[in-house]
């Protein structure tokens, strides 16, 4: 069995030698075979839509000869398997792939339905109102902060300036800051939106894990100094781990549990239908 087997993979690849260097000519016509095992074929409209019009000859063969001998390999591994597995290994396979055959159709038909059918949007209002309902399983496994940052150097910039209008920080301030952003090294100044302490650490050098529960405490102004500059923080509000998580902060998390429960109710009621369709259809019938 091992010389057949070495023979044909000698002839497949003679094979495929020729074909992929035809391959790369005109079009032909299906139906020309390329390889055999047995009564199983391989024609050369299966591996023309290998080859692109950028490989050389050289590539294109070497991927058609793997590919046809990948093709053989697997058919005389199949054809080996019904000669030597027993006939109920046989049936439990055989089995096996009809039924993942059949979910293969049924998913792909349920999907089709609910993406005609399905109704995506979820209002602010009904995430609310999960959220508010369920609102012990929405805990934090992180810190967050709302906070504001500068990150300036040492000799370039009106310091005390800076530093009066980042702890006022109305709007004007804010305007004058957004105005000159371009002369920090770096800025956040959007301290109404959540942020993970992971994220703060990465961007202020001189915070880290072991230090940031004693500096990143509420604070209307802290300044830190370290080799590269000077950092200016503000920190308006801390949540820590396994405070609740606010809102708006899990609100797109909250929205797609919503529409995967949506899209599971769906997908029920479908299967619902088409059952009560077909018995009324005379399409399934049970017997006593």
């Amino acid at each position: 069995m091992s010389r057949f087997i070495m023979r044909f993979s000698i002839l497949v690849l003679f094979a495929g030698l020729v074909v992929s260097c035809d391959l790369l000519g005109s079009k032909v016509s299906a139906g020309v075979p390329v390889a055999r095992v047995g009564n199983a074929y391989l024609y050369k409209e299966d591996i023309e839509k290998l080859i692109t019009a950028e490989m050389s000859p050289e590539d294109s063969t070497t991927l058609v000869n793997g590919y046809i001998n990948r093709w053989a390999t697997k058919r005389l591994l199949v054809d080996n398997a019904q000669r030597n597995i027993t006939l109920d290994e046989q049936d439990r396979l055989n089995n096996l792939v009809e039924q993942y055959k059949l979910d293969l159709f049924s998913q792909a038909y349920k999907d089709a339905l609910v993406a005609r059918s399905l109704d995506s949007s979820i209002t602010d209002a009904e995430a609310s109102q999960f959220y508010t309902e369920n609102k012990e399983n929405f805990k934090l496994n992180e810190s967050l902060l709302k906070l504001r940052y500068i990150e300036m150097g040492e000799n370039d910039y009106n310091e005390d300036e800076i530093k009066k209008r980042f702890t006022r920080f109305n709007a004007k301030d804010k305007r004058f800051l957004d105005s000159i952003s371009v002369q920090f090294r770096a800025q956040y100044l959007n301290d109404s939106t959540w942020i993970s302490l992971d994220k703060v650490i990465a961007k202020i050098p001189p915070v880290n894990v072991e230090n940031s529960d004693q500096l990143l405490n509420k604070t209307e102004f802290l300044q830190l100094r370290d080799s590269l500059g000077l950092y200016l923080i503000a920190v308006n509000d801390r949540l820590d781990r396994n405070d609740d998580a606010p809102l708006e902060y899990v609100l797109p998390t909250v929205k797609q549990i919503l529409l995967n429960r949506r899209k599971l109710d769906l997908i029920k009621q479908l299967e619902k239908d088409i059952t009560k369709d077909a018995i009324k259809n005379k399409q399934f019938e049970l017997y006593n």
